[in-house]
């Protein structure tokens, strides 16, 4: 009885785990010629949710205020290989979407729109950002709404859906684990190469020792 209640403890910290790690949300201050990038660890096939707003610092009132409309923000994401998967001009509060097509670390970067800088000439924007991942960036209501479905229905779609997620998120784990594990292999026969060399190195340095005394000690007839 014990075991069980352990195991269910143990399932539903991991469900805990696994369900703050496909949401984030946090605020960061951004200059004019500033650039802020951020990583995000994402299983392939997986829908991506970003949703942001700006306060611009108001020097006089010494607070932040919401920002102006004209002035934007500039987002650009890179998968794991480099690639441009997002670069899109947006105003000063909106979202952006992006579907993962290779699992690993992708590059979420936002930098304001360059040709407003004189709107808040050395001023500071405070940035609010969102990012949901996997199920949690669909949105239910929507979806109910759209497909008729019933509250069990709803609940039945959610449940699959983060399973789904889930599995993705296993499969993701599986892969660094793979990754790691080539890793370390490698390393491990650099290394033993590596030992190999060094001591074939103090064996020819050894060789060439005793040889050179013998020579010496020849040249000086102590032997």
């Amino acid at each position: 009885m014990a075991s069980v209640r352990m195991q269910s403890c143990v399932l539903s910290v991991l469900l805990l785990n696994v369900f703050y790690s496909f949401v984030s949300s946090l605020y960061f201050h951004i200059g004019e010629t500033e650039k802020k990038c951020f990583i995000e660890e994402i299983p392939d096939e997986t829908m991506i949710i970003g949703n942001y707003r700006t306060q611009l610092y108001d020097k006089q009132r010494e607070e932040y205020l919401p920002a102006t409309q004209g002035l934007g923000m500039f987002v650009e994401v890179k998968d794991p290989d480099d690639k441009v998967i997002l670069s899109r001009q947006y105003g000063s509060e909106g979202r952006f979407t992006f579907t993962s097509h290779t699992p690993g670390e992708h590059q979420i970067c936002l930098h304001s729109n360059s040709s407003k800088f004189s709107l808040f000439a050395g001023g500071m924007l405070r940035v609010h950002l969102d990012i949901q991942v996997g199920e949690h960036a669909n949105n239910y209501a929507e979806i109910a709404a759209k497909d008729k479905l019933s509250e069990l229905q709803l609940r039945v779609r959610q449940l699959v859906e983060q399973v789904d997620q889930i599995q993705k998120e296993q499969n993701y784990q599986r892969y660094r684990e793979e990754r790691f594990r080539q890793t370390s292999e490698s390393t491990n026969q650099r290394v033993l190469w590596w030992s190999i060399v060094q001591t074939l190195i103090l064996v020819a340095i050894g060789i060439w020792q005793m040889r050179h005394l013998k020579s010496f000690f020849e040249a000086k007839k102590l032997v």
